[in-house]
């Protein structure tokens, strides 16, 4: 397939197995249950709870941003349209989203729409 993809596709295109994809696609959706996770509990007024609530956002955040990265099609090639039209959008999120969330008082706002861009990009794309 590869010599025919030479051919078909233009020479600066990269193409991504969609089993890479899929793999890739897995890890960050288990990467945004851990945000959610996260993002749902609610810890008692305690530093220390409050603290690693903050550092297990800020982990997932991290695997999502680095995940994603590899996603958007500079890096990794991908093949699919809306990914080259959105995934630098959705890094760029991630990032701001991070930094919010490591704030003295951190703020999660922007970490609660990550999970809803996921959602939203793939309902209109799908």
């Amino acid at each position: 397939m590869e010599s025919l993809r030479k051919v078909t596709y233009p020479p600066d295109f990269k193409y991504t197995e969609p089993s890479k994809l899929r793999s890739e696609m897995g890890q960050l959706a288990q990467q945004m249950r851990m945000l959610d996770e996260a993002l749902n509990e609610r810890p008692n007024h305690n530093d220390v709870e409050i603290e690693e609530q903050r550092q297990q956002v800020l982990s997932a955040l991290a695997q999502i941003e680095r995940i994603a990265s590899r996603l958007q099609s500079g890096n990794s090639g991908a093949n699919h349209p809306f990914m080259q039209d959105y995934m630098d959008t959705f890094v760029s999120q991630v990032g701001e989203a991070r930094v919010a969330a490591s704030l003295p008082e951190p703020r999660y706002y922007f970490a609660g729409k990550i999970s809803g861009g996921c959602t939203s990009c793939h309902r209109i794309n799908r």
